[in-house]
């Protein structure tokens, strides 16, 4: 087969997995990329300090993704060099937040740890929409975290287990997308996604104007429940703490 054949196949390939992206879930907000935070938006918010601090301090990425799961902007935090292989698992960690968070709960990959572990209530869950590799390897990795990310317009799926991803939400309390960070510790990268979170809030227009709300979770503190990370042994919606020992976020005003 020569090059341009298989290029001209890529490119259909490609194509027809992305077709569904551009359809918003209309049980949702039905947010697009339109109404979220842009990449000049999440690359403001990034420099307001949001590293958390459960880890090594090394670079990372991120990764925002619409109400329908498609991707709508992969930057990077901190540094030019993050691991390579931590930028599909960011858009694997968006796009699981979004994917399992609804206008009833939120659920972020760090409160899955636990319950997909042998013998857990959604073991295997780990290994369901698997990552499209198509959307996730195309392109010039010279593009890779900049506003033109090859990723960005297509839908990557995958499905991450630990922390680092977390839903996004409106006034109404609408899931509106989801956030992923990857680069760091487990712990540090849910750190980091809750302070960037808090960091969108006032970001985006209509109903993809993001506010510091969810709707529940599973996570209680205080006088709400939340989708904040809870340390504790494997059971229930534990995660393991990191080699790095890791502080959960402070509520900073959350409201359900």
């Amino acid at each position: 087969m020569n090059k341009k054949l298989s290029a001209v196949l890529l490119l259909a390939v490609s194509s027809a997995f992305a077709a569904p992206a551009f359809a918003a879930n209309a049980d949702r907000s039905g947010a697009t990329c339109a109404n979220l935070p842009t990449f000049a938006d999440l690359q403001t918010a990034l420099g307001t300090a949001i590293t958390g601090s459960a880890g090594f301090g090394l670079p990372s990425w991120v990764t925002l993704v619409d109400s329908s799961g498609r991707v709508c902007a992969v930057a990077k935090l901190n540094a030019t060099d993050p691991w390579m292989g931590s930028r599909v698992i960011s858009a694997q960690k968006a796009n699981t937040a979004n994917a399992f968070s609804t206008n009833q709960i939120a659920i972020s990959t760090a409160n899955l740890y636990s319950a997909v572990q042998p013998g857990g209530s959604l073991y295997g869950l780990q290994h369901s929409n698997p990552v499209n590799t198509i959307v996730a390897y195309r392109g010039a990795a010279t593009s890779f975290g900049t506003a033109t990310d090859p990723m960005v317009g297509l839908r990557v799926g995958g499905v991450n287990v630990f922390g680092g991803g977390l839903a996004l939400y409106n006034a109404a309390g609408q899931a509106i997308g989801a956030i992923g960070v990857s680069g760091d510790t487990s712990c540090s990268d849910h750190q980091t996604a809750w302070k960037l979170r808090t960091a969108l809030v006032g970001k985006g227009s209509g109903t993809g104007l993001v506010a510091n709300k969810v709707p529940g979770g599973v996570t209680t503190e205080g006088a709400i429940t939340d989708d904040n990370i809870q340390y504790g042994a494997v059971g229930g919606w534990n995660h393991v703490q990191c080699p790095v020992t890791g502080v959960v976020p402070a509520v900073a005003g959350l409201t359900n």
